[in-house]
């Protein structure tokens, strides 16, 4: 059983790689033809991102189709064929399943669509924000209402509200769940919008974390939900392809928003919601670094703690070449995700 399964999930990670990449040169002529360029912030606002990203202006962005658009396809494909063809390949490869992977699959499909259309505005400089698009406490309304609905569903349509502390096991919370849902989700949504800023960066932190959420799910026995883990991380590393520094194209909220949501979405499914800043480690950096300086900024008057936040801008503005920080947050994140695993995996066997 395990073997079988061990091999599905290959098999659906490679066919989630090969559909991204087959994806791919389609949507960026799309993108392309549609001048959906990336618009840079006004350098008044915000001078040191100004400089260093003023280059990049124009890029398509909206790459991050080709994520979601790959797992929701095959989930598509596979959950068709599989009523029509009684038993066999299309059984095996079907991860479409009511208590594993309904849930996700909405969270991805509608923070995708959410995000799509904040990019559209940023693209044609709709909105009030600086460059265009939805303003910051929009987007936070966003979040918040799809961290909403999550708790809602999983409160009071699923019964749950136990939260599992790792070494002392699991704890009936009652109500207390619901905000503590809406937090881990919001945070996820947040942070996985601030740590979007270099080519690359979301990309490979998000495919550390999926990989992690994806192997507890797997020595959980929810191998369905495991199996959506292995396309995303088949998806991701067909995007970060073109997404590696010089980017082809921008993966945008369409792909921040939506990732940030379903790791979240996950995280609670799998009760590994304190393991979160283990496996998103990179994620949370960068929304704390964010916060920081905000609280510095209104508390010093004016004063700044970095130079210029989310964090990997700070390190940029010291010299550090992107490609660079990139590597070296990749780094730093594939080593906190396994420290996270080896908690995982201790706690279970005590």
């Amino acid at each position: 059983m395990l073997l079988e399964q061990t091999v599905r999930i290959i098999v659906l990670t490679t066919i989630g790689f090969v559909t991204a990449l087959i994806i791919t040169p389609f949507w960026y002529r799309f993108l392309k033809a549609r001048h959906f360029g990336k618009q840079i912030r006004d350098g008044a606002d915000t001078p040191v991102f100004h400089e260093l990203h003023k280059n990049k202006e124009g890029t398509p962005t909206g790459g991050g189709v080709i994520i979601w658009s790959t797992v929701i396809i095959l989930a598509i494909v596979f959950g068709v064929m599989n009523p029509l063809v009684d038993g066999g390949f299309w059984h095996y490869l079907n991860f479409i399943n009511r208590a594993e992977t309904y849930l996700p699959l909405a969270a991805l499909l509608l923070a995708a669509v959410l995000g799509l259309v904040d990019d559209w505005f940023g693209v044609r400089r709709i909105g009030g924000a600086s460059g265009g698009g939805l303003k910051v406490r929009q987007k936070s309304l966003l979040y918040l209402g799809l961290a909403l609905v999550g708790a809602w569903w999983f409160y009071f349509r699923l019964g749950w509200d136990v939260i599992n502390v790792p070494f002392l096991g699991n704890f009936q919370i009652g109500w207390w769940y619901i905000p503590i849902f809406i937090f881990i989700v919001f945070a996820s949504a947040f942070s996985a919008n601030e740590t979007d800023g270099l080519d690359g960066l979301l990309g490979g932190v998000s495919l550390f974390a999926f990989a992690a959420l994806t192997t507890v799910a797997f020595v959980l026995h929810r191998y369905d939900l495991a199996a959506f883990g292995g396309v995303m991380v088949g998806a991701l590393l067909a995007f970060l392809w073109n997404n590696i520094y010089p980017a082809k194209f921008f993966m945008g909220d369409t792909g921040s928003m939506s990732l940030g949501i379903t790791i979240g979405v996950i995280a609670m499914l799998t009760n590994t919601a304190l393991l979160l800043p283990f496996f998103a480690f990179i994620l949370v950096v960068e929304s704390g670094s964010v916060l920081v300086q905000l609280t510095s900024k209104k508390l010093r008057r004016g004063k700044k703690i970095f130079r210029s936040t989310p964090i990997h801008h700070h390190f940029e503005a010291l010299g550090w070449p992107e490609s660079q920080v990139t590597m070296r947050f990749w780094i730093v994140s594939a080593i906190i995700c396994a420290l996270g695993l080896v908690i995982f995996f201790l706690s279970r066997a005590m």
